[in-house]
């Protein structure tokens, strides 16, 4: 019987996950399987891959062929490359000492780069939200200065308003010019002192009158 290790979907519109199940090629897509190897869901950065390694192995080894995707996936957790490493062993290419030694070196390795990623899809996740807290404060900062301002400007107002309802309450005192009295003051001097000029008029005809006689 034709086997395939493939996908079957669960979950809701837009939010599904798969299980890696072994099915027979024949079976529909959501039909009855053999196995359930394990879930994939890739709603998750970075996705979640859980698969039981040995199981998984062990159909690959039988002829069950996995879907594109299913061997993304095995390859991702190293079934496909441990497939490769013991066909090798049984062709002689070297022992199998050799090939868990290659093996267990590249797990490490892909356990590092695994690791640097979370680190830094968590860095920036970290950052990000830094940044957004950071944009958060600048905008609350600013509306409560424009509203510091509006307030100022308001209070500014009713105290202008205030102060000229008072002054139309209690208006200044105006005070009286007379400035051209000492110009009618000055005037009168000059008036006194023509007068002598005047009294010459009769002593000139008293002398006239002594000569005549």
């Amino acid at each position: 019987m034709p086997t395939k290790i493939r996908l079957q979907r669960h979950g809701k519109k837009r939010y599904a996950y798969y299980h890696v199940v072994v099915a027979d090629a024949r079976a529909p897509r959501d039909g009855k399987f053999i196995e359930k190897l394990g879930t994939y869901n890739p709603n998750n950065n970075p996705a979640t891959i859980d698969i039981d390694f040995e199981r998984s192995l062990h159909w690959v080894k039988t002829g069950a062929q996995p879907t594109d995707t299913v061997r993304a996936l095995l390859s991702y957790k190293g079934v496909m490359h441990k497939d490769h490493l013991d066909r090798g062993v049984l062709k002689g290419a070297f022992s199998q000492e050799d090939a868990d030694k290659k093996f267990d070196a590249w797990m490490t390795e892909k356990e590092t780069k695994v690791a640097g990623k979370v680190d830094g899809l968590t860095k920036a996740t970290a950052a990000a939200e830094k940044a957004k807290m950071d944009a958060e404060k600048e905008i609350n900062a600013k509306k409560a200065a424009a509203v510091l301002a509006k307030n100022s400007e308001l209070a500014a107002a009713l105290e202008a308003e205030a102060a000229a309802k008072e002054a139309a309450k209690n208006p200044a005192p105006v005070e009286t010019v007379t400035e051209e009295a000492p110009a009618a003051e000055a005037a009168a001097p000059e008036a006194k002192e023509e007068a002598p000029a005047k009294e010459e008029a009769p002593a000139a005809e008293e002398k006239k009158a002594e000569e005549g006689k």
